[in-house]
């Protein structure tokens, strides 16, 4: 999940971003690190803001970011995580949250565009899916409301099971068992605290029996 977020405030977010979430819109949640701990923000700026779309493909170049960008991204991204924690919980979603999503659905609707084809003629086509960042923002609301509007996707929302994680995904495993962002990761981290603890226990219950065993 990349490398540790130090403390403090951070002059940029990139560093500490990671593409878990299996989807652009659970990849944009998790640009708030740490929500079990200290919620670090890592959408820092109008400038992060932009740079993460283009990151995530969903811009195909940096553009200049129009001003309160980033405070706008945020609020999306927590009407987002506030449907994804209100579906892996099996909870009604809150309606300003869903409000707030479908507003940005506006912006990622069809598009045409009147061009040239290649023998000069004009063809109506559609302009391309994110032209601009808050576009590309919307296109995030859409994948969003893809997921949490279909009751087989919706279905498939995680939060990972480490005690010491906070990262959204998307399970896309055949049987749908899935419990962790990342088997490299949290998933050996979790097996290995398991093991650990197994064999404390073991080896306490051991020298119980011992103790049991000696003669009076």
């Amino acid at each position: 999940m990349g490398p540790e977020v130090p403390d403090g405030p951070l002059a940029s977010g990139a560093p500490y971003w990671y593409w878990l979430g299996g989807r652009p819109a659970l990849d944009f949640v998790n640009t708030r690190r740490e929500r079990w701990r200290r919620n670090v923000e890592c959408l820092t700026g109008d400038r992060d803001a932009v740079d993460w779309l283009v990151a995530a493909q969903l811009l195909p170049a940096s553009a200049s970011p129009p001003p309160g960008l980033a405070e706008e991204a945020r609020a999306l991204r927590e009407a987002i995580d506030a449907g994804v924690r209100a579906a892996h919980a099996g909870e009604p979603v809150d309606p300003a949250a869903l409000r707030l999503i479908d507003d940005w659905l506006v912006l990622a609707g069809s598009r045409p565009a009147l061009v040239l084809a290649e023998d000069g003629l004009p063809v109506l086509s559609e302009r391309a899916p994110a032209d601009s960042p808050r576009r590309a923002l919307g296109m995030v609301a859409l994948d969003a409301a893809r997921m949490l509007g279909t009751a087989a996707e919706r279905d498939r929302i995680r939060i990972c099971g480490s005690e010491t994680c906070s990262a959204r995904f998307y399970d896309r495993s055949p049987a749908g068992r899935r419990r962790w962002c990342s088997m490299q990761a949290c998933g050996n981290v979790e097996k290995a605290r398991r093991w650990r603890e197994r064999n404390v226990a073991e080896g306490e219950f051991a020298k119980q029996l011992a103790w049991q065993a000696k003669p009076i």
